[in-house]
């Protein structure tokens, strides 16, 4: 097993390199001058070029990235040319509320969707089979921002149950805390639910309909335990697979929901960056997304072998 993780490790490493460098070169390659964030529009060309000298963006890229890569190996993502902050506390207080909006929409879509799959196989062709297929059919299509809208108009302005926007600290205040990630989590995670539950149904079928399932059955196996222990934990390695790579993809989702429900992190500093010209949080924001990324792969190879031995094997 340590064996498997350090190969996956090693092979996921140059992804991260090239990645973070097409980035890095795109960010450059934007049109707009940098400078304007930092000495604003009435500074003269003699300064802005000091500026360029001092920050080092009449350098190539590929030296400007190498200089970047040592710092940031270093722990030193530098300043936002905007506010000076250094971008490492930014990160410190954004990073954590991208992480619990993406693990509460990775944990709905888990609680509801793996049941609401689980019965649409047992129940194939009936109603509840159909409302299962069509709200799989309906979450997919449905945009994030449009989404965001319509819980906000039903839950916060015409049923009064949850707050509209904002955001308060899980230490400071819990019960509030969720109340305002709720929305925001169900935003992003309804697409992830739809998926969940199609692929689960679309597992548990084909598992279903296997020779030592029917063996297992004719052998009197409790139905309880044939559906837990035998069809839903090989059902399960493909829908493990779905939710790996989907939870890269909620990152987008951040983004506009980030926006929408006012919420400080890690998407809206990149959407802030890109407009501002304002490389360093962007650039480091990409950096944790990119090994975000790598993680969850890695995990999900691992969650492999607990389901099926012959993997690990």
């Amino acid at each position: 097993m340590i064996r498997h993780i350090f190969g996956r490790i090693i092979y996921l490493l140059p992804i991260a390199a090239i990645t973070s460098f097409l980035v890095f070169s795109m960010l450059l390659m934007l049109p707009g001058d940098p400078t304007f964030a930092i000495v604003g529009e009435m500074a003269t060309e003699a300064e802005r070029e000091q500026i360029r000298e001092e920050m080092g963006f009449n350098k190539p890229i590929p030296i400007q990235y190498l200089k970047w890569l040592e710092r940031t190996l270093t722990g030193d993502f530098g300043r936002s040319l905007r506010t000076q902050e250094p971008v490492s506390e930014m990160l410190a207080t954004r990073v954590p509320i991208t992480l619990e909006l993406t693990f509460l929409a990775v944990l709905i879509s888990v609680v509801i969707g793996i049941p609401g799959g689980i019965i649409a196989a047992l129940r194939r062709n009936t109603w509840l089979d159909f409302v299962v297929s069509f709200f799989a059919m309906g979450g997919m299509a449905l945009p994030y921002f449009w989404a965001g809208i319509l819980l906000i108009r039903l839950f916060s302005l015409q049923l009064g149950w949850l707050p509209p926007s904002g955001y308060v600290d899980f230490a400071v205040d819990p019960i509030q805390n969720l109340k305002l990630m709720v929305l925001p989590a169900l935003t992003i995670g309804i697409s992830l639910i739809a998926l969940v539950m199609r692929q689960t149904r679309t597992s548990m079928l084909e598992v279903l309909s296997q020779d030592y399932i029917r063996t297992a059955r004719a052998k009197g196996v409790p139905k309880f335990r044939l559906l837990v222990r035998h069809a839903l934990h090989n059902a399960l390695i493909p829908v493990i697979t779905v939710i790996g790579l989907q939870t890269g993809a909620l990152v987008s989702g951040a983004v506009v929901t980030e926006t929408i429900f006012s919420l400080p992190g890690l998407g809206r500093m990149v959407v802030e960056g890109i407009f501002e010209r304002d490389f360093a949080p962007v650039q480091a924001g990409i950096l944790v997304i990119v090994t975000r990324l790598i993680l969850v792969n890695l995990l999900t190879d691992l969650s492999y072998a607990s389901l099926d031995r012959r993997i690990k094997l």
